[in-house]
């Protein structure tokens, strides 16, 4: 058995020399203490020396202390024990139910990608209906795609996703799965509690690594969702609806990682691995001959500065982009869509129809004519516009409202109640604006 004796501990990282042979980088150690402490093994330095991380943040490790290898890296339980639940990055309930059971149930490596880990293109698009206008219209979503909400703090991110996982869930489309990344515990407890209520957790598996616990496990969570829902996809043939909220708190978390681990920053002030860090777990939310996974992932934009390095390097991974815009938000919009920075590479006539997308053209033609002219009604007055420039102005303007809509999600909080529009319906509405 490979065997070491810690030698040093900086906060989250500690440092163990080994007596002989070494371990393998990402194989998990137990200290010999009461709790078994985890050490996850980061790096080798030169000599006897491993570099591991305080997975759990305990504070009782000292040095001296014996390190037994356990031989393998973190493994987590999949299968039919996950729905229905919510769990940490390792498993762990945090519902107040029992134990995920091992017995019986497989153990997956969340480091190691599954063998069908192939993008599989044979399909033809499908499009899955959300009943949000907005998205519909402006972003479809096509089964085994990724879709991003980008915005800054307090403009309804995780609202969105909220009304999407209820709406789609809803209807039966596939399983889905949540996973919190460094987000708000209250906004997690209001997620379980709506699915709970809608009596939509029997199709839904919850991992959770929320803004109170060290950037280790925030970091790894979103890994472990992975893990769990390739399982549904490769062995169960499902096909999965994921849910990452937030993926801008995943770079952040390995961003504080990096920072403990005293790693030299990139240009932009992230980690140095940042492109690699988002590369792995993007392609690992991909579609095989067996299944598909649907990603919607919520980016938080700091600052409100959409060209962060971060924010940037997840669009590029994107296949549509939901912006949302504190203007909006001002103006009393829900959900509160900027029209034209929105954009989706799946809106065009193959995927959608050719009604659909020159509908979409027209649309946008018509809210860019409305932003220039907004300039100009702000000096002169709408009524000095040509009868031409007030009527495409007028269109413009419903058509802004006619994109909001009230959310299921918020019916106790707007007393409102939650409206669901067809894609069909959506259409129907443009057209009657437009004409």
């Amino acid at each position: 058995m490979i065997q070491g004796v810690v030698r040093a501990v900086h906060g989250l990282v500690v440092d163990v020399e080994f007596d002989a042979d070494m371990p393998m980088r990402n194989e998990l150690m137990l200290v010999d203490n009461a709790k078994q402490s985890p050490l996850l093994v980061h790096r080798i330095d030169i000599g006897q020396n491993a570099v591991c991380m305080n997975v759990n943040a305990d504070n009782k490790i000292q040095r001296g202390m014996r390190v037994n290898a356990s031989g393998k890296s973190i493994e987590i339980p999949v299968g039919e024990h996950l729905i229905g639940r919510v769990v940490d990055a390792l498993c762990r309930p945090i519902d107040g139910g029992d134990p995920i059971p091992n017995d019986g149930s497989e153990m997956k490596n969340i480091f190691v990608l599954p063998r069908s880990n192939k993008n599989f293109s044979g399909a033809s698009p499908e499009l899955l209906e959300t009943g949000i206008k907005v998205i519909d219209f402006f972003t479809p979503f096509v089964k085994g795609r990724k879709i991003g909400i980008i915005g800054g703090a307090g403009v309804g991110k995780t609202v969105l996703i909220m009304e999407l996982m209820h709406n789609v869930a809803k209807r039966g489309s596939g399983m889905s799965f949540f996973a919190g990344i460094g987000e708000r515990i209250r906004e997690g407890q209001e997620l379980y509690e709506t699915l709970k209520s809608s009596d939509l957790l029997s199709n839904t598996c919850m991992f959770f690594g929320q803004m109170d616990q060290n950037p280790i496990q925030r970091m790894l969570v979103g890994l472990s969702a992975v893990t769990a829902a390739e399982y549904f996809r490769d062995q169960q043939k499902k096909n999965i609806l994921f849910f990452a909220d937030n993926m801008y708190r995943y770079v952040q978390a390995h961003n504080e990682v990096s920072t403990i681990l005293d790693q030299i920053p990139s240009e932009g002030g992230y980690e140095p691995t940042i492109f690699s860090d988002i590369k792995t777990i993007e392609d690992r939310l991909s579609s095989t001959q067996e299944g598909s996974i649907t990603s919607v992932q919520t980016i938080y934009v700091p600052a409100d500065d959409l060209s962060d390095p971060a924010v940037q390097m997840i669009q590029h991974e994107l296949d549509a982009v939901i912006v949302l815009s504190r203007s909006v938000a001002e103006q009393g919009i829900r959900p509160a869509v900027d029209l034209l920075r929105t954009n989706s590479s799946l809106l065009n006539p193959e995927i959608v129809g050719d009604r659909h997308y020159l509908l979409s053209l027209q649309v946008q033609s018509l809210i860019q004519k409305y932003e220039s002219l907004k300039g100009i009604i702000a000096i002169i007055g709408e009524s000095e516009l040509s009868a031409s420039d007030r009527a495409d102005y007028a269109k413009a303007k419903k058509l802004i409202q006619f994109f909001s809509q009230h959310m299921f999600v918020m019916e106790k909080q707007t007393a409102f109640k939650g409206d669901y529009f067809t894609r069909e319906e959506t259409l129907k509405g443009v057209e009657e604006l437009i004409v």
